[in-house]
């Protein structure tokens, strides 16, 4: 491979792959212009193709970190299980109404958008309500289907991961992020189904996609394709 290579992404842009005499492994940063990919020498393309399509999920929250959309008035998330919404209030600071699956946030007449405090103050806010709801909705919805295909696990806990929607540990732990409640309902369920399958095959072969093959109705692959696929947005 040359010392330099440049590959255009779809869904994660532009990949400027440079060779690094003293770089031990593959490393990828990402920048608002693009995402440097540094390689020790002797790396072949397919090599680097193939760790982007197995850093994939992660690549892509990294990027949408630069291609944020701007919370203001116009900005909504209406899924199944959360919705919120911005208004122009009368009052002087911001008010927030909240219930299970909805969100409602009240803005000051005058409010700067354009902040970045205050984008910064609004992601806090929304991802907050994103935990609570998570904790109420998601363990819930994983015992169901665990129940349903004797799929058992020993416990389960949200966080804030922006790079994998789930794990599952060796101990049958499950792992689940908040931000899971920004899919729609069936890739949901798929990611649950994903990390339950997991209970009984800790790897990736081909009992593992055959199990999952089978609580998906045969839908594995193109619920995985599309979950890669998917943007939240946010």
């Amino acid at each position: 491979m040359a010392l330099e290579n440049v590959l255009e992404d779809k869904e994660l842009g532009r990949l400027l792959i440079r060779v690094n005499v003293r770089a031990r492994r593959l490393t990828f940063r990402t920048r608002e212009d693009a995402i440097y990919v540094t390689v020790p020498p002797g790396t072949t393309l397919t090599e680097v193709k193939n760790a982007i399509e197995e850093l994939r999920p992660r690549l892509r929250v990294a990027r949408q970190k630069y291609t944020r959309p701007l919370i203001d008035l116009n900005y909504r998330i209406d899924t199944e299980f959360f919705k919120l919404s911005l208004v122009s209030g009368q009052r002087e600071r911001f008010l927030s109404r909240s219930e299970l699956g909805e969100m409602q946030i009240i803005c000051p007449p005058d409010a700067d958008f354009t902040d970045p405090a205050l984008q910064a103050w609004l992601r806090k806010v929304i991802e907050e309500a994103l935990r609570r709801n998570a904790k109420i909705i998601l363990p819930p919805r994983l015992y169901m289907l665990s129940q349903k295909h004797n799929l058992p696990y020993q416990c389960v806990k949200i966080n804030s991961s922006n790079g994998r929607w789930g794990s599952c540990s060796a101990r049958r732990n499950i792992n689940l992020s908040y931000y899971l409640m920004l899919l729609p309902k069936h890739l949901i369920d798929y990611v649950l189904l994903h990390e339950l399958t997991h209970t009984r095959e800790m790897n990736h072969g081909e009992r593992f996609w055959a199990l999952l093959d089978e609580l998906t109705e045969g839908k594995s692959q193109l619920l995985r394709k599309e979950l890669r696929q998917y943007r939240t947005d946010f």
